[in-house]
Order: structure tokens, then C-alpha cells, then sequence
């Protein structure tokens, strides 16, 4: 079966097959497709869905690996028992089950041969397991036959910790049993013949077995081969004990390469780079002077410049890692990012397929839908870009918590949008990042840019913000800051904000000191007030100005229109 998404292994799985995802330099699917021609298994029925090309355009007919393959699309999800039945005219005869995205060297051979000896009419492969809670568990009565499933249960549910590995034998009868739809083996067919009473058996088999269901499990079962603990074939030549050459690699006698490691094909180690224990490398890497790797994944054509550390990160396909960029503990890069010099991706960040990452930029958090992480915070204006990609809700209250933290605990700052919904939304994320670290907001809600100005001068806020639609891009944003003057914020005070941006260096408050939001009354009113009294009246009255405006939905309509009342204006408003 490899028709699974893979998303717990996103973003390695955004724009490739899961089954199809390297594991010691060959797709999790060739190690099963080896093992299965080990136990003579060489006829394959492949149940293909999600970026099926991608099975068949490596697989092809099988004939390279020693086996024959066909294939069975699903086009819609259907079930592993779905699927199965999808594949039903292949099936005449018995038949084993197994997924291709997990690694295992088990004896699949001698749970057939269980199977045979009970007359069963499916078999389900056991394994026992120290914590069972994500899996399935099975209970078995001493002859091998089914007593009992729970499905994923808590630690209040466990009453075994043998599991079902999703590899089972199967006698043709069994579509009896598996009707038309979506239908799962182990949640749907298992209970029911159960129920019936029907020879159901589980064998408990000797080896290793790890569901590469999440990127920790991916990357924990490289060091379970490095380590030996599960015997599938690494490609290459073992250069010495633990160390693994691929065809037309390279290594500089300069650099220092600590076992248990796989250098794939054509791979290049310049001098004073340092391979250390537990790394993989794909076909053609190029890791440059004075690099340092540890416990890494990296994907095949990826390049890693000179000075670079990466360690515990997994970096996926033809990669861009400049001099002196940093990958820290648990970072996960999809196929095709760029990463500039001296950047820094901290522990546990996952940056999607084909993201840019600007030289000097501190990366805190996954880079999902951002076009690019960013070295530079603030604009000409701002913190701007693209609404709820780049400017997302979570980074408004990341940098409001940011400018928060260079005020003094309970200050109030005054906060205003425009009328677009993308920018009501982000306000509300901004009071609330400010409220958290022990600010209080006065919302005026909908208000102009000079209201917001005037109102944190003559309300005596520390501060402002507003939050409104770029002017040439309706599909973008703009978060201004302003000081306690209601003055743009200097440059000084945006790199301090940055700095505290990047660093997570945020202010919390404790439960009893978070801010409040307040809203100020009468602001239009004074705000108009002021704005009259700037001007004679009475002689802009006498010249009887007739004016035609757009306010093209914007929020001057909540204050011109008063203004130009009281100055006698004929206004015609389109």
C-alpha cells in the first residue's frame, strides 16, 4: 500500500510521496520491495493514490528490482480495506499486506507459515511495543486466535502491548467481508469477523518494525540503521566500520568523518568539514570548508557552504544552506529552500518547499505560507505584506508582544484599522499580544491615520498602532507604530523591536497583570473639534467650496464629512 498523504511528515511529504521519502538513501518503498523479494514474494500489487506518478515513474513495471508490479489508483481515499478491495482482481490466491512507508526486517516469511498452519482466514502481524497508544492493540488467546482490538486507546485502556503492525495474510474469501466504500482493515473487517466467529489469528513476529508516521520517527529510525538494529541494505561500500561511500564520492583528507555515517553517490567534503556521528547525506551533496554535521538529514543535489552547522535538522531536496547559515535541533527544510549566510533556524522550525530564507535572518517559527523569512522586520512604513500569509495573526502578537516589551509595564497604547476585515482581525491579534505582556489598548476601532495620531498625543498613550491595507495592494498589510508623540517610530526603536522579535525575548504578565482594552469616547468629535479650530472658519465659509469626493470606503468618511459641515462646504459624495 503507498497510497498515503504523509501529512504528520510534512513538510518533506509537501511535494513528494511518502512511500517515496529516502531512508538511508532509498525510498522507504525499495526497503519493503526487498525485503518482500527476500521472503519470495515477487509478484506486487501496488495501491497508488496521492502523487501516484511518483511510485510508478520509479518502479515502473518492477523488472529492475527483481519483482513484478502493477498498480491500483485510487481516486478517491477508500480505506486500507478499500483499497485492497480496489485491487481485488489481482488477489486470486492468498496474499500479504503491507504498507510502504514503514521499516522492518521481519520474518514475514514465518508469519505465512503461522497463517498456513492455522487454516486462518487472516492473519494479523503482532509486535510488541513499549508505548502502544498510537497503535492499535490485539490481544490473543494462547493458540495465536483474536480475542479482543481497542483501537489508539489511553493509558487507562492499555491491556496489552502487542500491536498491529498492518501487515497481514489474507485468503481471497476475505472480500467477502469487505463492502464497497471506505473501509478500514483493523477499525471495520477485523471487529466484524470477529464477531462472526471467523478464524482471525495474530502472530507475533521477531524483528525490527517502526511506523515512519512523524519527522522524529524519520529521523530516529536513520540512527536505528546507523546503529544496526534493523537490517536493510545501505548502499554503498563501508569505507570502515560504520562509514558507508557511495559511487564517486569525495572526501577532502582534511575533513574528519565520525561513524555511523552514509555519504551517498558523488558526494564532496571540503577540507575541515566535519561529518560526525549519525549523519546521512544523499547523492551528490556538496558540504563546504569548515562545515560542521551532526545527526542530520540531508536529501540528495543539496549544498551546504562553507562554515555551515546543522545539527539534528533534516533538510529536503537540492536544499541552498549559505556560508555560516545555522539548522538547530529538530529544524525540517522541504525541497528547494534557500538559506543566506549567517542565518540562524532555531530548534523545532519547519520551512515549506521552495522558501527563501534572507541572509542574517533569526528564524523562531515555521515558515509556512510566507513567501520568505526575513532578516529586516520593519519596512518604510511598517511591518508589511501579504494578509494572513506574511502578516499572520501569530506574528502580530509575536511583534506586539515585541513592542510591548520596550514599555513600561501598564502603559496604555492606542490601537485603530482601517475597514478592511483583514485588518479588524490583526488589530484584534495586536491588543491581544499587547494585553499579554501588561498593556492596556484603547481601541478606536475604525479611525483615520491622524485621528490615531492625535488621539495617543491628547490621551497621553505611550503609544500607538494602527493596522490598514497597503495603499497599491489590497492583498496586503500594514502595521504602523507609532511613539508617545504619535510620531512614526524611529529607527532606533524598530531594531530594538526586531531584536526582541527574533529572540522571542517577550514580556509575560502574570494572570492578575494582563491589560485591558478600553474604549476612548468622543475621539471624532475631539479630534474635529481640534481640526476646526485649526482653521477660519468663516473664511473658508465664504469662499463656498463645492467638492466631489471618494472615500472609496475608507475611514475619512467617519470624519470629513463632519469637518466639511462645519466649514459650509457642497459636498457630493460618489
Amino acid at each position: 500500500m503507498a497510497g498515503g498523504e504523509g501529512s504528520r511528515l510534512r513538510p518533506l511529504t509537501s511535494n513528494q510521496q511518502k512511500a517515496m521519502l529516502p531512508m538511508a538513501n532509498r525510498p522507504m518503498m525499495e526497503h519493503i520491495v526487498r525485503l518482500l523479494r527476500q521472503h519470495g514474494f515477487d509478484d506486487l500489487v501496488v495501491t497508488v493514490a496521492f502523487m501516484a506518478n511518483h511510485v510508478r515513474t520509479y518502479f515502473g513495471d518492477g523488472s529492475e528490482f527483481g519483482v513484478r508490479m502493477v498498480y491500483a489508483t485510487e481516486e478517491t481515499p477508500l480505506g486500507t480495506a478499500g483499497s485492497v478491495r480496489n485491487a481485488r482482481a489481482e488477489l486470486d490466491e492468498r496474499f500479504l499486506v503491507i504498507a510502504g512507508d514503514v521499516l522492518t526486517d521481519m520474518d514475514i516469511s514465518a508469519v505465512v507459515r503461522f497463517h498456513e498452519e492455522r487454516g486462518a482466514l487472516a492473519t494479523i502481524t503482532l509486535k510488541a511495543m513499549e508505548n502502544p497508544l498510537e497503535f492499535g492493540i490485539v490481544i490473543t488467546r494462547e493458540d495465536g486466535s483474536i480475542e479482543r482490538f481497542l483501537e489508539k486507546p489511553t493509558w487507562g485502556q492499555v491491556f496489552s502491548d502487542t500491536i498491529n503492525t498492518g501487515i497481514y495474510v489474507l485468503e481471497p474469501e476475505i472480500f467477502d467481508h469487505i463492502p464497497e466504500g471506505v473501509v478500514d482493515f483493523s477499525g471495520d473487517v477485523f471487529p466484524a469477523l470477529l464477531d462472526k466467529g471467523k478464524p482471525l489469528y495474530g502472530s507475533m513476529a521477531e524483528g525490527y518494525w517502526e511506523d515512519v508516521g512523524t519527522l522524529e520517527a524519520y529521523s530516529g529510525s536513520h540512527q536505528d540503521i546507523l546503529d544496526g538494529k534493523v537490517g536493510v541494505e545501505v548502499s554503498g561500500f563501508r569505507l570502515r566500520e560504520g562509514v558507508w561511500l557511495g559511487e564517486g564520492a569525495e572526501i577532502d583528507p582534511d575533513a574528519i568523518v565520525d561513524g555511523p555515517a552514509i555519504l551517498g553517490d558523488n558526494c564532496r567534503i571540503d577540507a575541515g568539514a566535519h561529518i560526525a556521528e549519525y549523519t546521512v547525506l544523499g547523492a551528490n551533496v556538496r558540504v563546504g570548508v569548515d562545515a560542521y554535521l551532526q545527526r542530520a538529514v540531508v536529501h540528495d543535489n543539496s549544498y551546504l557552504g562553507p562554515a555551515v552547522r546543522v545539527r539534528g535538522a533534516v533538510l529536503g531536496r537540492s536544499t541552498d544552506l549559505r556560508r555560516g547559515a545555522r539548522c538547530e535541533e529538530g529544524v525540517v527544510l522541504g525541497d528547494e529552500c534557500f538559506v543566506g549566510e549567517h542565518a540562524v533556524i532555531n530548534p523545532g522550525v519547519k520551512v515549506y518547499p521552495f522558501k527563501t530564507v534572507e541572509p542574517g535572518a533569526i528564524i523562531n517559527s515555521s515558515i509556512v505560507w510566507e513567501s520568505r523569512g526575513a532578516r529586516n522586520l520593519f519596512g518604510r512604513l511598517g511591518v508589511a505584506g501579504l494578509a494572513n500569509v506574511d502578516i499572520s495573526p501569530e506574528l502580530a502578537v509575536r511583534v506586539a508582544m515585541a513592542y510591548a516589551t520596550t514599555l513600561k509595564r501598564g502603559a496604555t497604547v492606542t490601537c485603530s484599522r482601517d475597514s478592511s476585515r483583514a485588518a479588524r482581525a490583526l488589530k484584534r491579534a495586536v491588543m491581544v499580544g499587547l494585553n499579554s505582556a501588561g498593556l492596556n489598548a484603547d481601541d478606536l476601532e475604525a479611525a483615520t491615520i491622524p485621528v490615531t495620531r492625535f488621539q495617543v498625543r491628547t490621551a497621553h498613550s505611550q503609544g500607538g498602532i494602527t493596522v490598514r491595507l497597503a495603499a497599491n495592494d489590497p492583498q496586503s498589510v500594514v502595521i504602523r507604530f507609532f511613539d508617545h508623540q504619535g510620531i512614526d517610530i524611529d529607527e532606533a526603536s524598530q531594531r530594538k523591536i526586531e531584536r526582541l522579535f527574533y529572540r522571542e525575548d517577550f514580556r509575560r504578565a502574570m494572570a492578575a497583570e494582563i491589560g485591558d482594552i478600553g474604549f476612548p469616547p468622543r475621539a471624532l468629535e475631539y479630534y474635529t473639534a481640534a481640526l476646526t479650530a485649526s482653521v477660519d472658519v468663516e473664511t473658508v465659509r465664504s469662499a463656498g467650496f463645492k467638492l466631489v469626493l471618494d472615500y472609496a470606503f475608507g475611514t475619512s468618511s467617519f470624519v470629513m464629512p463632519n469637518v466639511l459641515a462645519k466649514l459650509g462646504a457642497d459636498v457630493l459624495a460618489v
